[in-house]
């Protein structure tokens, strides 16, 4: 009898024993866990706040009226002295040389060509044996680079001595009445009729002349039109870019 309460003595001994190392296993390894997932989230980083900003970019010019327009081409003709413009249609190239002797229309037609005013505009009116004429269309993205720029007119400039010889470029004058619907300083118009149109020297401004590309004018003029000379199909100015 003793040596059997001897063996269930040391048995509970035995049990007990391996009882508590096994919770001291257990409670280090939950405190190994628990160091772990505190080493693994670390306190998380408080990023500095940045200023926000107006990513809207500034204007590099006013927006143009007639208050404003000979006093900004005065001063801006003075550091853009380009004179030589490529006309890039779906029929071919049309080269000119715009006349220093007209600064201000000279100088307005290279402001908007570096506005990229004319890409995507169209000749809207062509009538063959006369005129072929551009820089509008009723797309509405161009109405928002006119809104854009301004709205204003140029004194006409008729006294240089150009006469409008086929192939001149030229530019209708705030004299006519009602000038704001009938001329325009976005638009143009080149002179397609052999001999010339002379019945329009003194009222429109020469500006310019075709040096390259009078036969691209001349396709351009035979196009087929509507009733309001406007072609069937729309032609489009590509893009206007200066040339040496």
């Amino acid at each position: 009898m003793s040596n059997i309460i001897k063996t269930l003595t040391t048995t509970t001994l035995i049990l007990l024993s391996f009882s508590v190392l096994t919770n001291c296993e257990g409670t280090q390894s939950k405190k190994k866990n628990t160091t772990s997932k505190v080493d693994s989230t670390s306190t998380p980083q408080i990023k500095p706040k940045v200023k926000a900003t107006n990513t809207t970019p500034k204007r590099k010019f006013p927006r143009l009226t007639d208050d404003n327009v000979m006093e900004f081409f005065l001063e801006y003709e003075k550091e853009n002295k380009e004179n030589k413009v490529r006309i890039t249609t779906d029929f071919g190239e049309i080269d000119i040389l715009l006349f220093d002797e007209t600064k201000f229309h000279r100088a307005n037609f290279i402001f908007l060509t570096k506005q990229h005013y004319f890409d995507d505009t169209q000749f809207y009116r062509v009538v063959n044996n006369f005129i072929i004429q551009g820089g509008s269309s009723d797309d509405y993205n161009i109405s928002k680079k006119r809104s854009n720029i301004g709205k204003y007119l140029l004194p006409p400039d008729t006294k240089k001595g150009f006469k409008h010889d086929r192939g001149i470029v030229s530019m209708p004058s705030s004299e006519i009445e009602n000038a704001y619907k009938l001329a325009s300083p976005y638009e143009f118009f080149i002179v397609q009729k052999q001999g010339g149109a002379h019945h329009l020297d003194g009222a429109y401004t020469a500006f310019g002349k075709v040096i390259k590309g009078m036969d691209v004018v001349d396709t351009i003029a035979a196009q087929k039109t509507d009733k309001a000379e406007w072609p069937l199909h729309n032609i489009y100015i590509r893009k206007v870019e200066i040339i040496d």
